[in-house]
């Protein structure tokens, strides 16, 4: 098989309809709109708050906020994982505040969680607001310590 070979599958590939061009074409005159209405309009159908009495399309749906529903109340963590502290050394205490002069956080004012993806070799002393448990049976493994901050 060579480049030249390739070609669509059969039926994968058509030509797009050209209406209103005449008798011939299949499409013509009207161009498959049938006669006169609010369908043969242009913009015609209206939107789906026009609905002829019924109740309308958004509001039959149930109330959400913004797109999907994202609870007002969740939490948002700053994720770290074991393999970004490798930039410490083993004396200093990981906290907050160091992670975010490190450059580690998104945002500064989100609570810090500690994924496990990644090895360490050094005992790191965290404080942190969340702790995965692989994460913790690394660090631990690894001879250091983890404290949990309100």
């Amino acid at each position: 098989m060579k480049l030249d070979d390739l070609k669509p599958n059969e039926g994968a590939k058509h030509r797009k309809k050209r209406v209103g061009r005449g008798l011939a074409a299949g499409q013509g005159k009207t161009a498959g709109k049938g006669t006169k209405g609010q369908s043969v309009r242009q913009g015609a159908g209206g939107a789906l708050y026009r609905q002829g009495g019924n109740l309308p399309f958004y509001r039959r749906l149930p109330f959400m906020r913004g797109e999907g529903f994202t609870p007002p109340n969740r939490v948002e963590f700053n994720e770290v994982n074991l393999s970004m502290l490798e930039r410490f050394d083993g004396s200093v205490e990981i906290t907050p505040e160091v992670l975010a002069e490190a450059n580690l956080l998104s945002k500064k004012k989100n609570p810090v969680v500690i994924l496990g993806n990644g090895e360490i070799d050094r005992a790191y002393k965290l404080k942190v607001h969340r702790i995965t448990k692989g994460a913790r049976e690394k660090i631990e493994a690894a001879g250091g310590s983890v404290e949990i901050i309100g």
